[in-house]
């Protein structure tokens, strides 16, 4: 009886070669964009300010913006880590809507009279309800938001732009499929090896 298990041993060393080869992806390609797309973002306060864009452009987050709100549709509340809430505007604009960041408060029943007008700040991710499952699935570019410079009457002054609000996982997501694949290859032949002793010992005993 052969020592190694042929399939066995096939489906394996092929289930191990794609854990490195997504690792490897990881660290020459998924990486390499990424940190090129944050230094992309590292310099976009400090170019031309532009328009508010109204269709999801990745590459424009923290760059300077500015549009004319007209009166607000709603406001509503979001979360806003340390700073307490967030209150988001929906405005009406030529062909469209966007969300406009009034300012931030502690109080969770906060409120501003804003009424609307010419906004200028930062583009940023408007808040995201899908799921990380949906995400998974729904690959639509998250909706952006005006982080407005002054807040509205009653509330704080937004944060600044940071950039660690980008993650950045690709180095981890590398590690972690070459620790499956190590973990892959030792529980296996821990089995060969405890298969291979319990053959040994069965024939010891014929």
């Amino acid at each position: 009886m052969s020592r190694i298990p042929i399939l066995p041993t096939i489906l394996v060393a092929l289930a191990v070669a794609g854990m490195i080869a997504l690792g490897l992806w990881q660290l020459r390609d998924r990486l390499p964009r990424k940190q090129a797309y944050l230094a992309q973002l590292a310099a976009n306060p400090a170019r031309p300010p532009i328009a508010f864009p109204l269709v999801p452009d990745q590459r424009l987050l923290f760059r300077r913006a500015s549009a004319d709100c007209r009166p607000p549709v709603a406001i509503r509340r979001a979360g806003a880590g340390a700073a307490g809430f967030r209150l988001i505007a929906t405005c009406s604009v030529p062909h469209g809507a966007m969300q406009v960041q009034l300012g931030t408060s502690h109080d969770p029943r906060a409120e501003t009279g804003w009424s609307g007008g010419r906004v200028s700040g930062y583009v940023a991710h408007a808040p995201d309800g899908r799921s990380l499952i949906q995400s998974a699935f729904d690959h639509r570019p998250q909706a952006m938001m005006l982080v407005a410079d002054r807040p509205a009457p009653g509330l704080d002054p937004n944060a600044s732009p940071d950039l660690d609000a980008i993650p950045n996982n690709h180095l981890a997501y590398a590690v972690q499929w070459f620790l499956f694949a190590a973990i892959a290859v030792i529980i296996y032949v821990m089995a060969v090896f405890r298969r291979n002793r319990m053959v040994v010992v069965a024939d010891a005993h014929r």
